[in-house]
């Protein structure tokens, strides 16, 4: 599976034709930031994907925790670990100031649908079982919108770790879909100390599984996933264990959009 060697579903085909017969104008992309949390499984890794509620857009598909960059991801005042925003903004192709809110908006997203913190006491440290209640309150102001992802870090005195980031690929929907993403992917690899929980009320299912597992799954009609999130599971896949996932994600581009037609 690569980006040139998925088959589009006939369905799929016929509404681009629609939409180019019909002259449809482009939606404007949204900004999003999606993670492949990733964790170690003997000698091999499994990743995290969830399935989104029938209701959603893209409902009944597997991806990733995801979502779309929110106002306040682009706060200025933020204690920050791992590379600098006009770091982050070479490797992303944006702004210093853009680059941040895709970085905090992967951070927050990851903590809204899976329960992970890649945030620590200081740059070197990561905190360890977010799971009591206090927490699991924290959690869902921050999904309510009642609280921002960095005033929840500002109160608990936590650093954002960045460099828990690593940069993989960036996906922009197709012309003919009426609801339009430029989504940054990364890889993250799960804390030490902190697991998983099914928490989002944006998915009806969730699970650990082997990237190849994943993929087969999908190939034999038992797991629904769009392109992107095939292309990134096999790709991850290629790497063959996390050092080689990490290795790959030192050189990809994560800057330049990938845009199926």
């Amino acid at each position: 599976m690569t980006i040139d060697g998925f088959t589009a579903p006939p369905a799929l085909v016929e509404h681009a034709r629609r939409f180019r017969a019909e002259g449809g104008t482009p939606a404007a992309p949204r900004v999003a930031a999606t993670v492949l949390l990733l964790r170690p499984a003997g000698p091999d890794f499994e990743v995290y994907v969830i399935r989104r509620v029938a209701a959603m857009a893209f409902g009944g598909m597997y991806a990733f925790p995801g979502g779309q960059v929110d106002p306040s991801d682009s706060q200025a005042h933020l204690d920050w670990a791992g590379p600098e925003p006009v770091e982050w903004a070479g490797r992303l192709g944006l702004a210093p100031e853009a680059a941040q809110a895709v970085v905090c908006a992967a951070a927050r997203e990851v903590f809204e649908e899976a329960g992970v913190l890649l945030a620590g006491p200081d740059p070197s440290t990561v905190v360890g079982d977010v799971s009591g209640d206090d927490w699991e309150a924290a959690r869902q102001d921050l999904e309510a919108h009642r609280t921002g992802f960095v005033d929840l870090l500002a109160g608990r005195r936590l650093t954002l770790r960045s460099d828990l980031l690593l940069p993989w690929s960036r996906w922009i929907t197709p012309e003919f879909e009426p609801r339009r993403f430029d989504t940054y992917f990364f890889v993250a690899l799960l804390p030490e100390g902190q697991r998983t929980r099914d928490v989002s009320g944006e998915a009806d299912h969730t699970m650990w599984v082997r990237p190849a597992d994943a993929l087969a799954r999908a190939e034999a009609g038992e797991l629904t996933m769009l392109p992107p999130t095939l292309v990134n599971l096999a790709e991850v896949a290629a790497a063959g264990d996390l050092a080689g996932v990490a290795r790959a994600a030192a050189t990809r581009d994560a800057a330049t959009p990938i845009t199926p037609r």
